[in-house]
């Protein structure tokens, strides 16, 4: 930087500027910054206006932590830059990273526009807390994140799908703690309150979930040892993972078909009767409506609910493998299903009560939800696609 000079001709050293700078941006007054290196307020005035100008108010209130720029550090940067310096050899005189210095300036096409007073403001500013949630600042982003959470959308579905649906638009952009920090944390709470109760869970705050666990044994079974490598790994359609959705006092029950690759999701009334007689028959008219190639396998627990199932392969074409006991995990897209199915049918309710029409509505839906595992596509996107 230029040394300043006073009009009786003395000489502001280098240190004695970043003085100046570093007084006013502390609150001293012109007059007592010029009485404290014995100069004159002229000077002074000339120092600021080279500097880019007075700090605010608010830069002068702020406190500033280690880790950012000091207003020294930024009028070193101004100095390197009028000299020519390159950001590395800047960046190596003020102990700092070459891209940290690089990003204050806005990379070389903002060399020639830099001052330092202006550029610590800015930073004030930016750094000022509380500030306005994405939410609040933006309508279009607010009323897509409400609409999908009614759509029974996830936070991390919605998260994902903004980004695939809106691939040029950052307005469109939201994480997924932010949604839940809206409708969990009162004093960033920019959602309406009742959209918690479309999440999974239905509650407004985080508590840990256990899944059920298997049950039973089934005369003749197929172990799950032997089923086709191309089912565990999902490499081919048409397997599927099966399980009974249980009701209030263990008195009703629906039916619950997972196709492992697509997680596509189709819903059987059982009303009250969980008889195998009624499971089986159930399942293969649900399975019936299927192409040929879309039946290959089927993956339950040791319920007896399904005890006929050599009659149930022998009806549709379908081979049955059952899990081992205790296991729930070796049908984790049926447990991950049920988890999402308890949105619409809570525990302790009566299940017998949604005919077969609200259940194909819902599994409509839960199709149209999209999916981390399926790149966020939809079940019924990523089905279409393979029936092509």
């Amino acid at each position: 930087m230029r040394e300043g000079v006073s009009r009786f001709g003395n000489r502001l050293s280098r240190v004695e500027v970043l003085e100046v700078l570093e007084r006013v941006s502390r609150g001293e007054t012109q007059v007592q910054v010029a009485g404290a290196l014995g100069t004159t307020e002229r000077t002074v005035r000339r120092v600021l206006a080279r500097a880019g100008g007075r700090p605010s108010r608010r830069s002068r209130r702020r406190s500033r932590s280690a880790l950012r720029l000091s207003l020294l550090e930024r009028e070193e940067i101004r100095a390197g830059i009028a000299a020519g310096d390159s950001f590395r050899a800047i960046a190596r005189r003020i102990g700092r990273a070459a891209s940290t210095v690089s990003r204050e300036v806005g990379g070389s096409s903002g060399r020639a526009g830099y001052r330092a007073t202006w550029a610590d403001d800015r930073a004030c500013l930016r750094a000022a807390r509380p500030k306005r949630s994405k939410l609040a600042a933006s309508p279009r982003l607010h009323g897509a994140v409400s609409g999908m959470l009614e759509r029974r959308f996830s936070p991390r579905q919605i998260s994902a799908r903004l980004r695939l649906d809106y691939p040029h638009d950052p307005e469109m952009r939201i994480a997924a703690e932010t949604i839940y920090q809206s409708l969990y944390v009162q004093s960033r709470g920019r959602l309406r309150k009742d959209l918690a109760r479309y999440l999974r869970s239905g509650r407004t705050s985080r508590r840990p979930r256990c899944g059920p666990s298997g049950r039973g044994q089934i005369k003749d079974m197929v172990s799950i040892s032997q089923r086709p490598a191309e089912a565990e790994d999902r490499a081919v359609p048409g397997h599927w993972e099966g399980d009974l959705l249980v009701g209030k006092q263990n008195r009703s029950f629906i039916g619950t078909l997972v196709e492992r690759q697509t997680r596509y999701v189709l819903l059987c009334y059982l009303g009250n009767d969980a008889t195998t007689e009624t499971v089986t028959a159930k399942l293969a008219e649900q399975i019936g409506r299927l192409p040929q190639q879309l039946r290959l396998s089927l993956t339950w627990d040791q319920g007896r609910e399904l005890a006929r199932h050599v009659e149930f392969s022998v009806a549709t074409g379908v081979k049955v493998y059952f899990c081992d006991p205790h296991s729930p995990w070796q049908r984790g897209s049926n447990e991950n299903t049920n988890g999402l199915l308890r949105q619409y049918f809570p525990k302790g309710t009566d299940l017998a009560v949604h005919d077969q029409a609200e259940l194909d509505r819902v599994a409509a839906e839960l199709n149209g939800r999209p999916r981390q595992t399926l790149d966020w596509l939809t079940p019924a996107e990523k089905m279409t696609e393979l029936l092509r």
